[in-house]
C-alpha cells in the first residue's frame, strides 16, 4: 500500500512538473527563460519544420522540458542542502539524501518518457533523433562518425553494439543538467566501448595514434 501511494505521489509529482508553465518570477528565471527558448529555437531549425504552427509547438515542447528538467534539479538539490543543515546524524543524514536523489531519478525518467512521447507525436523518427543530439551537443554521431573513421575494420556486430551503447549514453545525457554532466554519460559509455573493443584484441590506443597520423596528413594534403 505505501509502496503504491509513494509511487502515485511521485507520477503527480512529475505530472505537475510537465505542466508547469513557463513563467519568470526574476530577472534570473527572465534571462533563463530566455536561453531554453533560444537552444530550442536552434534545435528546431535543424529540423527544417516547414509548417510554421507546428514548429512553434516543437519549440515550446523542447523548452518546457528544458524547464521541467531544472525544476526537478533544483527541488532535488534544494532538498539535500536543507537536509544537510537540518539533520545531523549521519546516517539519517544519507538516507534522506539517497531518498530524494532516488524521488528526483522517477520523476526524471517518467518526465524523460512523456517527452519523447510528445515529440514523436510531431515529428518523424529522424527528427527525433535531431532532438535528441541537438539536446546533447552531437556527441552521439560525432563519436560514432569517430569510431568508424579510426576502426575502418569493424564488424557489423561491433559497429552495432558502438551504436547501441551511444545511444543509451544519450537518454541519459538529455537529462543531464551541465554540458560537464552530459559529457560525462558518454565518457563512461566511451570507457565500456573501448573495454570492449580491446577485449575484441584491438589496440585502442596503437589505432588511436595511427588514426591520428591519417587525420594530419589529410590536412597536409588539402
Amino acid at each position: 500500500m505505501q509502496r503504491l501511494l509513494k509511487t502515485s505521489i511521485t507520477m503527480l509529482c512529475c505530472l505537475f512538473t510537465v505542466t508547469m508553465p513557463l513563467f519568470a518570477r526574476n530577472d534570473e528565471d527572465t534571462a533563463y527563460l530566455r536561453v531554453i527558448n533560444e537552444r530550442a529555437a536552434k534545435i528546431v531549425t535543424s529540423l527544417h519544420v516547414t509548417d510554421a504552427a507546428k514548429a512553434n509547438d516543437v519549440q515550446q515542447v523542447i523548452a518546457q522540458q528544458y524547464f521541467s528538467l531544472n525544476n526537478i534539479q533544483t527541488q532535488r538539490d534544494s532538498g539535500i542542502s536543507t537536509a544537510k543543515r537540518t539533520i545531523e546524524d549521519k546516517g539519517m543524514l544519507d538516507l534522506r539524501v539517497k531518498t530524494i536523489q532516488s524521488e528526483a531519478a522517477e520523476q526524471t525518467e517518467e518526465l524523460h518518457k512523456q517527452y519523447v512521447s510528445k515529440l514523436a507525436a510531431l515529428l518523424t523518427a529522424d527528427q527525433v533523433d535531431k532532438v535528441k543530439n541537438g539536446m546533447t551537443y552531437n556527441v552521439l554521431p560525432n563519436t560514432y562518425n569517430a569510431y568508424m573513421d579510426m576502426l575502418p575494420n569493424l564488424t557489423e556486430a561491433q559497429k552495432k553494439q558502438i551504436l547501441i551503447w551511444l545511444t543509451e549514453a544519450r537518454e541519459h545525457a538529455m537529462d543531464a543538467e551541465t554540458s560537464k554532466k552530459k559529457h560525462e554519460w558518454f565518457g563512461k559509455y566511451k570507457g565500456r566501448i573501448n573495454n570492449y573493443l580491446s577485449a575484441a584484441g584491438i589496440d585502442i590506443k596503437k589505432e588511436g595514434e595511427e588514426w591520428q597520423k591519417r587525420i594530419k596528413a589529410r590536412g597536409a594534403s588539402l
